[in-house]
């Protein structure tokens, strides 16, 4: 049915393919920007094989705003899509309410460290709704920190979960999966940094990084619904979390594509980081977020960083989002504050690659 539904669409077609069960006797709709779509009577979708539900109209349209809605009714969640002319756009969208879900597994075992610790999971608003869609994976260090004040560092979360829905609903960021993993106290410094400072000492980064890549990402790909791949994964972390962000990230640019450091301790071992890009001529294939705050918060080193990157070919807005938090200190309440800014620059709206 699908190869004799492609075979008569008109040359030059425009296609959007939406993955969805509406349940029986229900339809999905199209509304949109341009003839024959408009945003005030919805066109019917052609039901295909494995729940897709597939529109098409002449590419001569131009580039076009959509939204399906289920019985011409109910409006999916979130922002419009946007189809160029010509292309075919697969979109899994969600109608309900833009809350997404937490777990945890406790006791989670590290060979590589010889120790456990939590994993805390957000899981996406159309997680349980839409079980056609996998997701992105965003993987991020302190994870005790991100979402419930009980547990945080001084009493103060990120509110990742809140801000997350936040984006979503609006918009301005596409679902993800958020893979929040636990600190272990006192070998925190150890596990967060390569080696070695003349004060701190630390070194364990090599196995922090063994631990990422050989427990916990094959545990999250084999449990959860992940598009594993690289460009549909990130990681982002603080201090010494974004440190170890962009130390992992830059060995392993096969397995991550956006690394996000906000306040990352780039002062660590005597800049030791920024000195081996400053003389590395190799561009790698990332997407970095860095930031600093104004107040006694490591910009100086920072925006050392952000000028290697720079030199090495890095363009703000593009590959590069560096930026400057005025009056912003090293706290958890500041992270939380910005902590929007890489979320929507690691993870924009329909950017995710299916």
């Amino acid at each position: 049915m699908l190869l004799a539904f492609l075979l008569s669409l008109p040359a030059g077609a425009s296609t959007l393919r939406v993955h969805y069960d509406v349940g029986y006797g229900n339809r999905i709709t199209v509304r949109g920007s341009a003839a024959p779509l408009s945003w005030t009577t919805g066109q019917n979708a052609t039901w295909t094989s494995g729940n897709v539900w597939t529109y098409s109209w002449s590419n001569s349209a131009g580039d076009v705003d959509v939204k399906p809605l289920i019985n011409d009714a109910q409006w999916s969640t979130g922002a419009n899509y946007r189809v160029r002319a010509g292309t075919t756009v697969d979109v899994y969208p969600f109608f309900g309410a833009a809350q997404g879900t937490r777990t945890q597994f406790d006791n989670f075992w590290s060979p590589q460290l010889g120790n456990t610790r939590t994993l805390r999971f957000y899981l996406p608003p159309s997680y349980s709704e839409n079980p056609l869609k996998r997701y992105p994976v965003l993987y991020m260090h302190d994870g005790q920190n991100l979402f419930d004040a009980a547990t945080a560092s001084y009493g103060v979360e990120w509110g990742v979960d809140e801000t997350v829905n936040g984006l979503i609903g609006n918009g301005q960021m596409d679902e993800v999966i958020v893979v929040g993993i636990d600190h272990t106290g006192s070998n925190r410094i150890y596990e967060y940094t390569p080696c070695c400072d003349a004060t701190y000492g630390g070194g364990g980064a090599d196995l922090y990084e063994r631990f990422i890549l050989e427990s916990v990402k094959p545990f999250v790909d084999a449990n959860l619904r992940t598009l594993p791949g690289k460009a549909n994964t990130a990681l982002m972390g603080s201090s010494l979390g974004g440190l170890v962000s962009f130390y992992i990230g830059r060995r392993h640019s096969d397995v991550f594509s956006k690394v996000a450091g906000l306040s990352s301790s780039f002062w660590w071992n005597n800049q030791a980081m920024t000195v081996e890009v400053e003389q590395s001529t190799v561009k790698l294939p990332l997407r970095f977020y860095l930031d600093a705050g104004t107040n006694n918060d490591g910009l100086t080193e920072t925006t050392r960083m952000r000028n290697a990157l720079a030199a090495d070919g890095y363009v703000q807005g593009s590959d590069l989002y560096y930026y400057v938090a005025q009056g912003a200190g090293h706290t958890e309440s500041a992270w939380a504050a910005r902590v929007y800014l890489p979320l929507t620059y690691l993870f924009p709206w329909q950017s995710t690659v299916y």
